[in-house]
């Protein structure tokens, strides 16, 4: 069992959902995250007043799968995220030690799904 975390674009979330769906993955967390990494942010003058934005918009995704769904989760991702410009996102690979389905008790792949 893997946990896949990715950190993408805003505008890319409905991209990437949907190659997520087309490839039977359905169960996914979203949150908003503020950040930024290679691009360093921008500056922009509000009112006479230069002001220096270094933490951007992102959504962090996760998604819990089996050893099975990792490539076309993580290729699932990358097709529906990637524009080919800096701050595109990056996605992180973990191991998960166990899941537990609260409802029923399942524990390990059977509770991923």
């Amino acid at each position: 069992m893997k946990l896949i975390i990715a950190y993408i674009q805003p505008e890319r979330l409905n991209a990437v959902k949907q190659v997520l769906y087309e490839k039977e993955i359905y169960k996914i967390s979203v949150t908003n995250a503020l950040g930024c990494g290679q691009q360093k942010g921008f500056h922009e003058t509000y009112r006479g007043v230069d002001i220096e934005v270094n933490l951007l918009k992102k959504i962090r995704i996760e998604i819990a799968v089996n050893e099975d769904y990792v490539k076309p989760t993580i290729d699932a991702i990358i097709e529906g995220a990637r524009t080919g410009n800096i701050g595109d996102g990056k996605i992180f690979v973990m191991d998960l030690a166990d899941c537990i389905r609260i409802r029923t008790g399942e524990t390990g792949k059977e509770a991923i799904g």
